[in-house]
């Protein structure tokens, strides 16, 4: 288990100062550097600036009660004892009113599955849809704006293959995000 903090968000997106009580738990399946460099930089270059408060991300998981916190980094250390799972990104999913890459990744599906099993009766509405593997790139945008990206940027879209590099947990603050720890894999 390691704490690497190297290409968490800026300063002005991590929540600082005491922790704060009751925040729920957030859980990503961290990309690899050139990933995320790549995908951050089409978030930035497409999702309105004033909300954009965060580095590109694949949630797992937006709220887990932090009760589970313990148990949860349990979980995560157990699976991450595998391999880095692969992954590739295949085209472009659309939001309605925004865009995000596609990814497909049936071990990290798997993945997800177990976790969800172990929080049973915990999952918010949102946590136990089936989980659709994606980074948003550009979101609360007119449907017109949305649709002019995809048509833009999927003929150029080339498939990208690459192996996630961990779980990263974070605490949901105001908004903000608290990076309480990075779980990578050793497989």
């Amino acid at each position: 288990m390691t704490s690497d903090t190297s290409d968490w968000p800026a300063p002005n997106w991590i929540a600082t100062g005491l922790r704060k009580a009751g925040a729920p738990l957030l859980v990503t399946a961290e990309l690899p550097s050139d990933v995320l460099g790549w995908a951050d930089g089409l978030r930035r270059a497409h999702y309105p600036p004033e909300r954009n408060r965060l580095r590109a991300h694949v949630t797992l998981f937006h709220a887990l009660p932090p009760s589970v916190e313990d148990e949860l980094v349990g979980v995560l250390v157990d699976l991450a004892r595998a391999a880095p799972p692969p992954a590739r990104i295949n085209g472009l999913m659309k939001l309605g009113t925004g865009t995000a890459l596609s990814i497909d990744s049936p071990a990290m599906v798997d993945l997800h599955a177990v976790i969800a099993e172990r929080m049973h009766g915990l999952l918010t509405r949102q946590d136990a849809q089936p989980l659709r593997l994606h980074v948003t790139i550009q979101n609360k945008v007119t449907s017109q704006a949305a649709r002019a990206l995809q048509a833009e940027l999927g003929p150029r879209l080339e498939p990208v293959s690459f192996r996630f590099r961990g779980f990263g947990l974070y605490a949901w603050e105001a908004a903000l995000w608290r990076p309480l720890r990075v779980v990578n894999f050793r497989g």
